[in-house]
């Protein structure tokens, strides 16, 4: 990355990264090589709203600190953040963290916040406004991070609340309008400081660092503060130089959990020692795009876009699981060590993904063709036959191999029925994919996968043992606009 790098944090417009029909454009392409070589780079990338969207941006910030102001001084126990992990989807309304001397206002959709005394608060205004806002855009930067890694378009929609939330529902992401500092909030007299590098007395959150378990975070603050830790452990200023229409963008660990550690969470923190004689502190808007509770963060795009997939990223996840649980980012990924998406510049001038991992590692190596089948038959599973299966209100639960064997030649078998609505291939047991033998998954996908064919070279190269040399076919056919191109590609390149 070394003399081919960005000199500071990329700048994108977000009317750029807006996905469209069709091909991409170049504007399109130039702004997601940006953001993904920023976010590599720096963990961290700004964004440029329009405008008129910059407008709303400032006047959100003016009511936070309007808000924060006509606060008591000394917050009641009920606002006291007790940092709940059970309570990560259910914040909402006004809560106080002496430690961190930070206030805190969570808007999420769908659920009224409690008012304390039964006295009437009104919040900071704007806020279902700058929640569309920075939602939309969170979306369209996640979709770009999908493009650059190769998955199909919004690969994360099974994870994200629906749009618009559906009756009762209660949006998982949030809106934290957040003032730090705040002179008139006297809830920390016991606060820390630390040394930077450079000598100068600084306070930071935590002492050391935070990391979001979101998606993706947006930041729009008032004032200079928030520094994250780039590539190379340097704590960088990211907010330094904002226009009024511009935010901060980074990763949080949930992108990195879905992401098999392609894409780096940002380690952050928040300098508030210079804002002691600021009248009203430092105002933030902060929206973190979150999983639902209630699904699982699984790698398996990942896996059918090609990627390696480690060890501790194989099995789903339980996303409500996850947000309980503690992370030590120092046990969680060693930031020189870990793989991560890197750039290269090709003769045209454009980027093209290189993928940095560690020396020796068996992940180097393509992936057996035997796998490689596998994969693609899990893929098309949940891609078309589950598709089929639900338009039909057909529930799927696969029967064993070897009974199934003889539930193929009977009539009144107990997945007869099934393997007739949906389609499933004659002479294929009922079987989950994963489970089918190399020629069985073969029939599985030439019956589910139009333009999906195997020679017999392709079946013998898919049938080879590992550690056996492989003949490089002499014809391989396969249909170009087949989403099984790339396989056979591969094949025919005996990789």
């Amino acid at each position: 990355m070394a003399g081919s790098g960005l000199p500071s944090l990329g700048r994108v417009k977000l009317t750029d990264l807006a996905p469209a029909e069709g091909l991409p454009s170049d504007s399109y392409k130039l702004s997601v090589s940006t953001l993904t070589q920023s976010l590599a780079q720096y963990s961290a990338a700004i964004i440029q709203f329009p405008m008129s969207d910059g407008a709303l941006l400032r006047a959100a910030l003016d009511s936070a600190r309007l808000y924060f102001q006509q606060k008591a001084s000394y917050p009641s126990t009920d606002m006291i953040n007790n940092n709940d992990p059970r309570d990560w989807c259910k914040t909402s309304g006004y809560y106080a963290d002496s430690q961190l001397w930070q206030e805190t206002y969570d808007y999420r959709p769908g659920l009224t916040p409690s008012e304390s005394n039964n006295t009437m608060e009104f919040p900071p205004a704007g806020l279902p406004d700058i929640f569309a806002l920075l939602g939309k855009a969170a979306r369209d930067i996640l979709d770009a991070i999908s493009f650059f890694l190769n998955l199909r378009s919004s690969p994360f929609s099974e994870i994200l609340d629906n749009v618009p939330l559906r009756t009762r529902e209660v949006s998982s992401s949030v809106l934290s309008v957040c003032c730090h500092a705040r002179p008139s909030f006297q809830g920390a007299q016991h606060h820390n400081f630390a040394t930077q590098e450079d000598g100068q007395l600084v306070m930071f959150s935590d002492h050391e660092h935070q990391v979001d378990k979101s998606l993706i975070s947006l930041v729009k603050s008032d004032k200079a503060g928030l520094h994250i830790k780039d590539f190379q452990g340097r704590w960088v200023l990211v907010d330094e130089d904002l226009g009024p229409q511009e935010a901060i963008v980074y990763p949080g660990l949930a992108l990195y959990q879905a992401t098999a550690g392609y894409v780096n969470p940002a380690l952050h923190r928040t300098e508030i020692s210079n804002l002691q004689s600021n009248l009203f502190g430092r105002s933030s808007l902060a929206f973190k795009l979150m999983p639902k509770s209630m699904t699982s963060l699984s790698c398996s795009e990942m896996r059918a876009a090609g990627h390696g997939v480690e060890a501790q990223f194989q099995l789903p996840v339980p996303v409500d699981d996850f947000m309980q649980r503690s992370h030590p980012t120092d046990q969680l990924f060693n930031r020189l060590n870990v793989q991560n998406f890197n750039f290269n510049a090709t003769q045209d001038g454009s980027m093209k993904p290189l993928v940095r991992r560690r020396k020796n590692d068996s992940r180097t190596k393509p992936l057996p063709p035997s796998k490689r089948l596998r994969l693609e038959a899990q893929r098309v599973l949940k891609e078309r036959v589950q598709d089929i299966a639900d338009k039909k209100g057909i529930k799927l639960r696969f029967c064993n191999l070897k009974e199934c064997e003889n539930h193929i030649h009977t009539l009144d078998s107990p997945c007869a029925s099934i393997r007739m609505e949906i389609g499933w291939p004659p002479g294929v047991p009922f079987v989950h994919p994963h489970d089918l033998p190399n020629k069985a998954k073969i029939g599985f996908l030439e019956a589910y996968e139009p333009g999906w064919t195997a020679t017999h070279h392709d079946m013998e190269l898919s049938l080879t043992e590992p550690g056996q040399p492989s003949q490089h076919p002499a014809n391989c056919n396969f249909h170009p606009a087949s989403t099984s191109y790339l396989l056979h590609y591969h094949k025919c390149l005996g990789m």
